[in-house]
């Protein structure tokens, strides 16, 4: 798997292992009583393929039907489970763990595929309130990442795969309860499919989110991952028939044409500077594909151009905060050349 060039994210403090910060000579908690991956140290980061592809519906609700992405060499293909396919939202969840993972590689720890943290901890980075229903709504997500179905023949790791796989080979939820049996959720325990887990762990291809991806909504997510993980040198232009492929948007082409007009003249995406250019020269009759306007009028050509644009300007290079730079990687998007930054191996 390979990344672009990534915007510079600041060094993790250390963490501290989760033996020493359990017992210091005192009594454990019923907390402690699991070693607790959380609280997360420093930013929410990502695995660059899946920032790059639709993998989840653009969808708060229950999305039933089966997803699929073709597009030059990479394919994809997700089933829903009996809740639905995981959606942009459940996402979050995939970012907290990976972001663990990461801090740990960073710090030297060593790594396994279970992960163990509390769902206050993961509330508050995502900026989800605390409410019973964000903890039904948790334990919903975490059906549909288990439950749902992905196959792709993107390599992860320098292994290949072949059938089906689910984001969460398990996921549990533990908790105690009080004298009157109301329970209380103690912790959140979760083990990352082997695809995922390879490709941070072997791959190191992460990239930080902005601080304020979760106040985005879905289409404003995926544009800015998709701009994140393949933006070339600052810039990158695209059609819009297949940006909207890879974006995942699943209604037609006229629809996501609107959505984008309204998302370029809002000027929302972090990082990032988008801008729908639509030519006044109506297409071809036989280029007229799905959105074209109907009743004598036909659809011109569009294309997006994304272009960076830090929020900050005089941010340091990867090299001034002392990045790994490795030179020549491929985006799977437009098999250019590039570089990026790695986590330590």
């Amino acid at each position: 798997m390979t990344q672009v060039p990534a915007k510079p994210s600041a060094a993790l403090p250390a963490r501290t292992p989760a033996s020493a910060r359990k017992r210091d000579g005192k009594p454990l908690s019923q907390r402690d009583l699991f070693q607790l991956d959380s609280p997360l140290y420093g930013e929410i980061r990502g695995e660059r393929s899946l920032m790059a592809f639709p993998f989840f519906a653009l969808s708060k609700n229950a999305w039933m039907k089966p997803l699929s992405y073709e597009h030059a060499t990479v394919s994809i293909e997700v089933r829903p489970s009996a809740n639905g396919v995981a959606t942009i939202y459940d996402k979050e969840i995939v970012l907290y763990i990976a972001s663990l993972m990461a801090a740990k590689l960073e710090a030297g720890e060593d790594v396994a595929q279970d992960f163990v943290f509390t769902a206050h901890d993961l509330f508050s980075v995502t900026g989800s309130n605390h409410s019973a229903r964000s903890y039904q709504r948790l334990s919903e997500a975490l059906e549909r990442l288990q439950g749902t179905q992905i196959k792709t023949n993107i390599e992860a790791g320098g292994e290949g795969e072949e059938g089906f796989f689910s984001w969460l080979s398990e996921a549990r939820l533990h908790y105690s309860k009080t004298k009157t049996g109301e329970r209380r959720l103690k912790a959140v325990k979760v083990r990352l499919c082997d695809w995922l887990f390879r490709a941070i762990l072997r791959d190191r291809q992460v990239l930080n989110y902005a601080a304020t991806y979760f106040q985005l909504g879905p289409i404003e997510r995926r544009i800015y991952e998709v701009a994140r993980s393949t933006c070339e040198d600052g810039r990158m232009e695209i059609d819009l028939a297949t940006f909207r492929l890879q974006i995942g948007y699943q209604n037609p082409l006229s629809n996501f044409r609107a959505a984008m007009r309204g998302i370029a003249g809002s000027d929302a995406i972090p990082d990032y500077a988008i801008e729908l250019i639509e030519d006044e020269t109506p297409a071809p009759a036989a280029d007229v594909g799905e959105g074209a306007q109907r009743r004598g009028r036909r659809a011109a050509p569009a294309r997006v151009v994304i272009n960076y644009r830090p929020e900050q300007a005089g941010e340091p290079t990867d090299e001034e905060v002392g990045g790994q730079i490795n030179a020549g990687a491929e985006s799977p998007a437009t098999g250019a050349r590039e570089s990026t930054r790695e986590l330590p191996e």
